[in-house]
């Protein structure tokens, strides 16, 4: 498979970069394919730009899917004005991929803007590019990072954090997220804006990474009747779920039930609920669903309360979730 540059039919000349800078995506056996592709696809897009596929001593690598990848380039020879790393399933649980280390540090020291995908972060924090800075990577790793690397103030809940020349990206299709940032810091706005409309993407993502999954990315409860409480609030939202019923169906004092929120999950069982219910509000807003009935139907009740609660948890008004959401349908 040979990933390569091409010119771009949606971008007048005029908006694209001059001379060309080259862009360096850094591929190694067991990387991500999405984590290179997208980004390749946003900047092949945008136009202007001289994209190189390159990996740790040239030779063709073996993405996570066992799909191959034809490099162009040695990443030792290769000088480029944005070197992006893309991430790999097994970093932030194994040994770097031999050369990998060397490659990605030799390619950051001639570039002017650094860049990582997902747990492509890891990679940077190993070669010490982000001591002393800010940097995010996917939400389920982003604690290891931030325990592995101290110097490091991780950001979990971020799409993608800049800071200085590097720039962080959370989970896989974030790549996308971060390509259209330094697309529009390099073309302007309305350049990024087309990129996007044409990939059909959102521009600005609404929120942050909390906006996925609560079951997902909660950890698995060792306490069977943490486990019974959680069950409960994931299959009806909406029902009375206040802590002294939630205690007195797993059998439970609220003391006890909120010690284990505590210790296990370091929320309390009214956080952990909210948390929920937003999550089910914003699935009723995706589908159509009013403000007020999403409030309703979701337990959360009024709409100030949904708002409270969609501002403190994910950054956006729900009115402005729905109305991006319908806008990326139509596009």
């Amino acid at each position: 498979m040979s990933l390569s540059p091409r010119p771009s039919p949606h971008l007048s000349p005029r908006s694209r970069p001059h001379p060309h800078p080259r862009l360096a995506v850094l591929a190694y056996d067991g990387v991500r394919l999405l984590d290179v592709a997208a980004p390749l696809e946003v900047f092949g897009t945008a136009g202007g730009y001289e994209l190189v596929l390159c990996s740790p001593g040239g030779g063709p690598v073996t993405a996570s899917t066992g799909t191959g990848l034809a490099v162009q380039a040695d990443a030792s020879t290769v000088r480029a004005d944005t070197v992006l790393i893309p991430g790999s399933p097994t970093l932030p649980n194994a040994p770097l991929p031999a050369g990998l280390l060397a490659a990605a540090a030799a390619l950051a020291a001639g570039a002017r803007r650094v860049a990582s995908v997902c747990t492509g972060a890891f990679v940077l924090a190993e070669a010490g590019l982000l001591d002393g800075r800010r940097a995010t990577t996917h939400w389920r790793h982003a604690a290891a990072l931030a325990r592995r690397y101290p110097r490091i103030t991780v950001e979990p809940d971020a799409i993608y954090v800049r800071d200085g020349h590097l720039t962080t990206s959370a989970g896989v299709s974030a790549g996308i997220d971060l390509s259209l940032a330094l697309v529009e810091q390099d073309l302007g706005p309305q350049a990024a804006r087309e990129v996007a409309r044409d990939l059909v993407v959102f521009m600005q993502r609404p929120g942050g990474q909390s906006q996925f999954s609560v079951p997902a990315r909660t950890p698995r409860p060792r306490h069977d009747a943490l486990r019974t409480a959680l069950e409960a609030v994931a299959a009806d939202p909406g029902a009375d779920h206040a802590a002294p019923l939630l205690a007195a169906r797993v059998g439970l004092s609220v003391r006890q039930l909120t010690r284990l929120f505590r210790a296990q999950l370091d929320t309390t069982p009214a956080g952990y609920v909210e948390t929920v219910r937003v999550e089910a509000a914003r699935a009723l807003l995706e589908a159509g669903e009013s403000v007020a009935g999403a409030a309703r139907r979701s337990g959360l009740g009024s709409d100030e309360t949904l708002r409270r609660a969609f501002l403190r948890q994910l950054g956006v008004l729900p009115s402005q979730y729905a109305a991006r959401f319908r806008n990326s349908a139509v596009e």
